[in-house]
């Protein structure tokens, strides 16, 4: 009901239960039986009539005080009690009306919005959880809603989480994890929740705290990752391994593995990768991108003639000072000023550059890099590795 000198709206049994009902969705209903802090008996004050309303508008005012009278406990059985004050009019004399509302319990809150069967449901599997898992008491009353978004599920994600309390950093594939009920994809698509409820049930000194997130899943809880492989291709047959020119290997395999090369070209682009030309005892690793960090296992990588060539842009740049980390001897082709200009036309545009320091490039390369970065010859240049003629890049190679 609007109350015509000021615009505002007279509460209503409506606002009030939606009042509740926003305790309810923030958790603060449910989070207060662990915390023990209670938010009932609440009082809820009412937006109300004026005098000016008691006046002009009398019979809504009656309406409005019998639609809260119907709404409370004493209409409902439940619910709202009205706290009434009395107003004395110049007019009307005295009347009483509503002046706020008392929520005297949970119980009469839960009841008022309908959630008394989720409010049940969810004190069962907390006693449940607790009982196998008592240090899950604080993530009940930090996350209190979750739960119930999972509360048909919850018995296997118990099963989950008893499995792994008995079985620490088990040095399996999530594949041949043997829990009754549950499957590797019911896990897989869990890992968000499962992760939040290991971390508070299992001891320190067996989490990995430094992988996160869902695809850190395996590494953070003792599992086996799937293999993180090389695609590699050997440039001249008498390189081959028997019949085979291209494969995808593990980096530590490709480490134990002695190979007939002496040259070893790395490049970012597949296809690059797969057209690369022939060179005798040459051998090319590609797709690897920032992932050049899966190199530094294969140590004799530092006793052999190593390339590098990425794309002419400040990421490229990046990723060549990572190499060098791990492999000081490593040189870049194609990443110079000549091709850059060359061919001017087919620049693109890097649409986020890096901006941190480099301190592993030579004098030329570095040189580069400044000119990516101050983009004195236009915002983002970049020249990708796919757009340079190939007998651009036969000719380099036959240079080296």
């Amino acid at each position: 009901m609007k109350n015509k000198d000021d615009g505002k709206i007279w509460s209503t049994p409506g606002e009030i239960r939606e009042k509740l009902m926003r305790l309810w969705d923030r958790g603060d209903i449910l989070s207060s039986r662990i915390s023990q802090e209670s938010p009932f008996p609440l009082t809820l004050p009412l937006r109300r009539p004026g005098s000016k309303d008691l006046l002009e508008r009398f019979g809504e005012v009656r309406e409005w005080v019998r639609s809260l009278e119907e709404g409370s406990r004493t209409g409902r059985g439940f619910g709202y009690q009205i706290v009434w004050a009395t107003v004395n009019h110049r007019v009307l004399g005295r009347n009483s009306l509503p002046l706020s509302v008392d929520v005297p319990s949970e119980d009469d809150a839960l009841r008022l919005i309908g959630k008394s069967k989720e409010s049940i449901l969810w004190q069962g599997l907390l006693e449940q959880t607790l009982a196998l898992f008592p240090a899950l008491s604080g993530w009940f009353h930090d996350s209190p809603m979750e739960i119930l978004d999972h509360a048909r599920e919850w018995d296997r994600i118990l099963a989950v989480l008893g499995w792994f309390s008995r079985n620490p950093r088990p040095g399996l594939y999530l594949r041949q994890l043997d829990i009754p009920g549950v499957d590797s994809k019911f896990i897989e698509s869990r890992r968000k929740i499962l992760s939040e409820l290991l971390d508070r049930i299992l001891p320190a000194d067996w989490i990995d705290q430094s992988a996160s997130g869902a695809r850190g899943f395996e590494r953070r809880y003792g599992l086996l990752e799937k293999p993180s492989l090389l695609r590699i291709r050997l440039l001249s047959r008498d390189s081959f391994m028997g019949q085979f020119s291209d494969m995808a290997v593990r980096p530590e395999e490709l480490g134990r593995t002695h190979l007939a090369v002496s040259r070893v070209f790395i490049t970012e682009n597949e296809i690059n990768g797969l057209a690369f030309p022939d060179v005798p005892k040459g051998m090319v690793i590609f797709g690897l991108g920032y992932g050049v960090d899966r190199l530094a296992e294969i140590r004799w990588l530092s006793d052999i003639d190593l390339f590098y060539w990425g794309d002419i842009d400040t990421h490229g740049f990046a990723i060549l000072d990572r190499l060098r980390s791990y492999f000081p001897h490593v040189r870049s082709f194609l990443m110079d000023r000549e091709t850059l200009f060359v061919y001017r036309s087919l620049w693109g545009h890097e649409p986020d550059p890096f901006s941190g320091t480099l301190t592993r490039l030579t004098l030329s390369e570095e040189s580069m890099f400044e000119l990516l970065k101050s983009h004195s010859e236009g915002p983002g240049v970049r020249l990708e590795q796919e757009r340079i003629p190939f007998g651009w890049v036969q000719e380099a190679v036959l240079r080296l």
